[in-house]
């Protein structure tokens, strides 16, 4: 294929990022666990709400459902500002936010500054996918499986340990106290993370859209509102059939300014590429497994026995026995990478489902003791940890490393909707199952049964959509060192044929290693990016058809741009970046 340059030397390559201490990994993964805590903590007094805060329990519902809606508006949101403005920084606003959030609830007992204070509180779910983004900017590539593993794990690990925890607290003081403990530990993650986590010097280009942000807000609280409430409105209420309406109306028109937008706060044609569409669909469905266990073992664990099903155990032991299930998503982190390293991050996210699948399966015939439930619990824990550790892995795979936050908060946002959906339909079915006992309604056993079938649907689609994934090479080939930039880029780039190719090279000709290597169009926007390899190879893919500048640069070099025309076939252009001579210090 033909091909024009222009070469010529560009300002002193970046120092890059500082190298990230040991501590970085425990840091950002103890913030996620914070977040879970917080979404945790109410669990055990949920019942008791309607009379701590002296209202109906229609109302009292409110305190849940703000921290929901507030998670998923802020889950994307805070991603892209993470983007553009450093992920550090608005991590520690994210906590920062839930701390103010936590000590307002801790101060009151009414119903308004509460949902105040827990609406800020779901601030903090940005924390997640901005954890990630970090650890994809300043990790090295043998490192970067297992800790987004683990980060991505952190909202079941934190969730397995809050909940005995919340329960031991709420039977033995004050309920006031869990926001004391929730303000302590979101005041400590954000000590830790200024003190070893240095900020990403990764930047998206263009500035954040306040419109797009504006639309998806609407568009998802319009959404959310009637699955949460829907059981209280009505399924086929006006109110609720009103809103999904309103929900898809708004959606669609905020789909077509994203598309037309020159900076969007999600890049819709990246979201198309199948590796992430699948992904975020799966998600959602790993997010609908994961819930239902939580919502059904804890509930059949308290029953009393005279129920004839019911385990009889009290809140904390309740809470002891399903505590293995965040356990055992933590002690999977460094199965999966070593898996994911061999196989790819596909093959664990399908082994992850088909173990929940087996897990429900067998949770059905066992219900009938105790220790039966912790043992569904530890094989659940499996499963899910497996698939949720492979969804970041999936989407770092398909999207550039200045979209990141972004991409991965609108992947957190998906299990978030399916945690929701699941909250909705298995609350549904275990009312509607329930047998009323002087007044109050009591789960049954079909009621559970029936849920963990619905919880067994959900795996059998996700791992349906997990089928239709493009194939993957294993993770120690693409997942690279995000302080720099996308080596699964190289992988992208190698399988379609469609882009440069080439060598990095000295001024005498001589291969030059993790030399890195931007691709940018012609706004100047960053459309990819890679390291050559020990022999100085590198690949690029490129979106479409036109005029690109690669930029070169390496330490002990000065940096190189180069122009290039793609004709948009699928034939690479083969093209050699030769480096200037070594730059001479001071």
């Amino acid at each position: 294929m033909t091909r024009t340059t222009n070469e010529q030397p560009i300002g002193r390559a970046d120092t890059g990022t500082p190298g990230p201490s040991g501590a970085l990994v425990p840091v950002l993964a103890f913030a996620g666990i914070v977040v879970a805590v917080m979404q945790t903590l109410l669990v055990p007094v949920i019942k008791d709400l309607p009379q701590l805060l002296g209202t109906e329990p229609s109302n009292a519902t409110w305190v849940l459902t703000s921290t929901l809606l507030s998670g998923a508006v802020a889950t994307p949101i805070m991603g892209r500002l993470g983007d553009l403005y450093g992920k550090r920084r608005m991590l520690i606003a994210s906590l920062s936010v839930m701390v103010v959030g936590a000590l307002i609830s801790a101060f009151t007992s009414a119903l308004l500054p509460m949902i105040v204070g827990r609406t800020l509180q779901g601030f903090a779910m940005g924390a997640i996918p901005l954890g990630i983004g970090l650890m994809r900017d300043m990790l090295p590539r043998e490192k970067l499986g297992s800790a987004m593993a683990l980060m991505s794990s952190s909202i079941g690990v934190g969730g397995g340990l809050a909940l005995p925890a919340a329960a031991l607290v709420a039977q033995h003081s004050n309920w006031h106290a869990l926001f004391y403990g929730a303000a302590g530990l979101g005041v400590l993650s954000i000590a830790l993370t200024l003190l070893v986590v240095p900020e990403s010097k990764v930047r998206a280009e263009g500035t954040f859209d306040g419109l797009g942000a504006l639309g998806l807000s609407v568009g998802l609280v319009l959404f959310l509102l009637p699955i949460t409430k829907g059981s209280d409105w009505g399924w086929t209420s006006a109110t609720t059939l009103g809103m999904f309406a309103g929900s898809a109306a708004v959606l669609l028109l905020w789909g077509v300014y994203e598309l037309r937008s020159k900076a969007p706060l999600v890049d819709l044609r990246t979201t198309a590429r199948p590796a992430v569409l699948f992904t975020n669909l799966a998600s959602i469905m790993v997010g609908v497994s994961f819930y239902v266990v939580s919502l059904v073992l804890p509930q059949l664990l308290q029953l009393p026995k005279e129920t004839g099903y019911g385990l009889g155990q009290s809140m904390v032991v309740a809470g002891l026995l399903v505590a293995p299930l965040g356990l055992t998503m933590m002690f999977t982190a460094p199965v999966y990478a070593r898996l994911s390293a061999k196989y790819g991050p596909k093959t664990t996210l399908i082994l992850g489902m088909l173990i929940i699948a087996i897990g429900y399966g067998a949770g059905l015939g066992l219900m009938s003791a105790a220790w039966q439930s912790l043992v569904i619990a530890v094989v659940l824990g499996a499963g899910i940890g497996l698939a949720y550790s492979s969804l970041p892995a999936l989407i770092i795979g398909a999207v550039p490393a200045s979209e990141t936050g972004a991409a991965n908060g609108l992947n957190t946002l998906m299990r978030s909707i399916g945690t929701s959906v699941s909250s909705a339909v298995i609350g549904m079915v275990l009312a509607n199952t329930a047998n009323n006992v002087g007044g109050v309604a009591i789960p049954t056993m079909h009621g559970f049964r029936v849920s963990f079938l619905i919880a067994t649907a959900a795996v059998a689609v996700g791992l349906l959509l997990a089928l239709f994934l493009p194939k993957q090479r294993p993770a120690a080939h693409t997942q690279l060192r995000a302080s720099s930039e996308e080596d699964a880029n190289l992988e992208r780039a190698e399988e379609a044929l469609r882009g440069f190719r080439g060598r990095v090279l000295d001024a005498g000709g001589t291969p030059v290693a993790r030399a890195k290597v931007t691709l940018i169009d012609r706004r100047g926007r960053q459309a990819g990016a890679t390291l050559s390899a020990d022999d100085g190879s590198y690949a690029l893919a490129v979106p479409a058809q036109g005029a690109y500048v690669l930029a070169a640069r390496a330490d002990g070099h000065a940096p190189l741009a180069s122009s290039a025309t793609h004709t948009g076939d699928d034939s690479p252009v083969d093209l050699d970046l030769s480096l200037p001579g070594e730059t001479v210090t001071a």
